[in-house]
């Protein structure tokens, strides 16, 4: 399997001198090789790659920067190409790769060769080619047979600098049950982060203090001159309240995720257009706030790393549809109750949402299980809402023990 691990960089001045030139160096090749491919017909990144030991003979520069890391930023490139031309086969509407200025390219790439974890006067540095030593914050060790495989150094906006290995062991991912006992459905809202076919309301975690200070650093910055120091100052604490925002929230749904992972051994969700409906009209700003999509990804890479099912299934009509008899009713969003007018059973709007989704990912999935369902009972099920505060860990013994009572 492969994983990658990130560790915190901590360069000396001149090391961060050096490791900012090279990636402005790097970024120069990309352009280069940009402008060769707006300008020269039939090229790949494997002829284009081959080109660049001539073109050391000239830019004398180059010979500073370990081969792979140049061959890296030529295949990043057509990458991009490859990226945009999916996007445009599958009939979106795109433009032509750009021009990239300085600190619109931020990271190198180290594949196969030159680099090395080295333990030196019992602390561990990483050795890259034509660099040096970094040491760097070790707060996580390595699977005993991991191999890395590539190494990524990357700038973020607020000056920090971090290595990304990526590594690859030889864990096959853990057997799914062919029949599955614990089944777990879940609806993505906003006012309710989650709700589950278990009862459980997860609420979003309040980030409301983190926001306003982040706004409030935005406003200094649009006070200041563009491109003056105190600008540059007030940028980068513009991007450390951005990246404080991030950590939190990600750390949220990193706990959360992994506590469905490991408890459940079937997850259905929907498959939502994440993108599309942050662009919809109104509440767009909650809607991208909520993360959806990123919980989704994590649920799924998860899941198949631990042996859990995960099923996406299409989310048309979770909603207006009844979880009893399958009469679909129209409902306004500011209606929060379900309340079927056929067979009149009643429930919370999104609880019969999450019990639609289990029922269709059972059904797409093909599974048996020996255990009912909300969706067959067609028994409410009392809703337990959970403060995001209460997600106080991976697998937290708060939310065990809740869902051991209801067993």
């Amino acid at each position: 399997m492969n994983y990658n691990y990130r560790y915190r960089l901590q360069p000396s001045d001149a090391l961060e001198d050096q490791l900012a030139w090279t990636v402005d160096t790097c970024r120069q090749v990309y352009n280069h090789f940009l402008y060769r491919l707006n300008r020269t017909d039939d090229t790949s990144a494997y002829s284009e790659q081959k080109r660049l030991p001539d073109l050391k003979k000239w830019w004398t520069d180059l010979k500073d920067i370990h081969s792979k890391v140049l061959q890296k930023a030529v295949q990043r490139l057509y990458d991009n190409l490859a990226t945009l031309r999916g996007r445009k086969d599958n009939g979106y509407h795109v433009g032509t790769l750009n021009w990239k200025a300085p600190g619109e390219y931020r990271s190198f790439t180290y594949s196969q060769s030159g680099f090395k974890l080295k333990n030196t006067s019992g602390r561990t540095r990483l050795w890259l080619s034509k660099l040096g030593e970094i040491p760097l914050t070790f707060h996580r060790d390595l699977p005993d047979d991991a191999e890395i495989k590539t190494v990524t150094v990357k700038q973020e906006p607020t000056g920090e600098w971090y290595a990304i290995l990526g590594v690859e062991t030889s864990d096959e991912p853990l057997e799914k049950p062919e029949s599955p006992e614990k089944c777990v459905g879940i609806d993505v809202g906003i006012l309710t982060y989650i709700h589950d076919t278990d009862g459980r309301a997860v609420e979003p975690p309040d980030l409301s203090d983190e926001r306003e200070r982040l706004e409030r650093a935005q406003r200094n910055l649009s006070r200041k001159e563009h491109g003056s120091a105190n600008w540059e100052k007030q940028r980068r604490n513009v991007a450390e309240r951005h990246a404080d925002l991030k950590r939190k929230r990600r750390d949220f749904l990193h706990k959360l995720s992994n506590y469905y992972v490991t408890e459940y051994d079937l997850v259905a969700v929907e498959d939502l257009d994440v993108k599309g409906l942050v662009e919809l009209p109104g509440n767009s700003r909650n809607r991208a706030g909520a993360a959806g999509g990123t919980f989704l990804r994590m649920l799924e890479y998860k899941c198949e790393r631990e042996g859990t099912h995960f099923v996406a299934v299409n989310p048309r009509g979770t909603t207006k549809e009844c979880a009893s008899c399958g009469v679909s009713t129209e409902k306004p969003l500011w209606v929060r109750e379900h309340s079927c007018p056929a067979c009149g059973f009643e429930a919370d709007r999104d609880a019969n949402a999450a019990w639609n989704i289990l029922s269709r990912g059972i059904k797409q999935l093909g599974v048996g299980r020996s255990e009912s369902t909300p969706v067959e009972t067609a028994l409410p099920v009392d809703t337990d809402s959970v403060s995001a505060k209460r997600v106080v860990e991976a697998g937290s013994p708060i939310l065990k023990r809740e869902q051991s009572g209801k067993r």
